[in-house]
């Protein structure tokens, strides 16, 4: 790791969404702190990949933010390598259906845990870090934070939580952090065939004005957009090819 670089800590990075974040970081110069929590296989490679092509630009980092000191303990390993944070990515996220009349505690808090009260804690926990060089903060939202999805109360209501965490604290640490979100429509489709969500696929489509699916690039050409704009804080870009303006 490099003083010099600019370094990113990306949550749920080894796979899918937070791997191209990943990846657009460190093509743009970012050394980076790959958090994963189960997947260390994808962000073992993930890691092999980068310092390969710069050495020693990324690391590892194991922890369940959804864990009563999942974020304490993910800061503390952080902290042990690294003195600044120049970019948090806050993009782990636990997403299920939940029934209403079926939730119980575990449910809540694990949906709660990874997209909302982790993300608070963890940049809590890291705010001197944040200060060391101006840093900033970047969550990713859902454009289902203002339109809840059907069949998945918990998750829109965490997401929810997710975007006021964002407008809160942009207020709350400024001028020296800025806080933006992304907010992603259709992506990537659930890898269970059987998911609800998944199933309503040419229904989704056709809400669509773009009339297609985003790809994860997209949401880590937003992220870069966010991290690299320092006149913008407070903002949560929806990249979703239109369909917030329809649905």
């Amino acid at each position: 790791m490099s003083e010099a670089r600019p370094l990113a800590l990306v949550t749920g990075a080894a796979r899918r969404v937070g791997a191209a974040i990943a990846a657009r970081l460190h093509g743009e110069g970012f050394d980076l702190a790959l958090h994963y929590r189960r997947s260390r296989g994808g962000a073992a490679a993930l890691a092999q990949r980068f310092n390969d092509e710069r050495a020693e630009s990324a690391w590892l980092l194991e922890g369940d933010l959804a864990a009563s000191d999942g974020p304490a303990r993910i800061a503390e390993a952080f902290l042990t390598r690294a003195s600044h944070c120049d970019l948090l990515v806050h993009n782990a996220s636990s997403f299920y259906p939940t029934a209403v009349g079926e939730v119980d505690a575990k449910v809540w808090d694990d949906l709660m845990g990874s997209n909302l009260r982790g993300p608070f804690f963890l940049t809590q926990a890291l705010l001197p870090a944040l200060r060391v060089r101006g840093g900033s903060v970047v969550n990713l939202i859902d454009i289902h934070a203002e339109r809840p999805l059907a069949e998945y109360p918990v998750y829109s209501i965490a997401k929810a939580g997710l975007a006021m965490l964002t407008r809160s604290l942009a207020r709350e640490l400024a001028p020296e952090i800025r806080v933006n979100g992304v907010a992603p429509g259709a992506i990537l489709w659930p890898e269970d065939p059987e998911d609800a969500f998944g199933k309503q696929q040419q229904a989704i489509l056709r809400r669509i004005p773009l009339g297609r699916t985003g790809t994860p690039e997209d949401i880590a050409d937003a992220v870069y957009y966010l991290a690299s704009a320092p006149y913008v804080t407070g903002q949560i870009l929806a990249v979703d090819g239109g369909r917030s303006v329809v649905i």
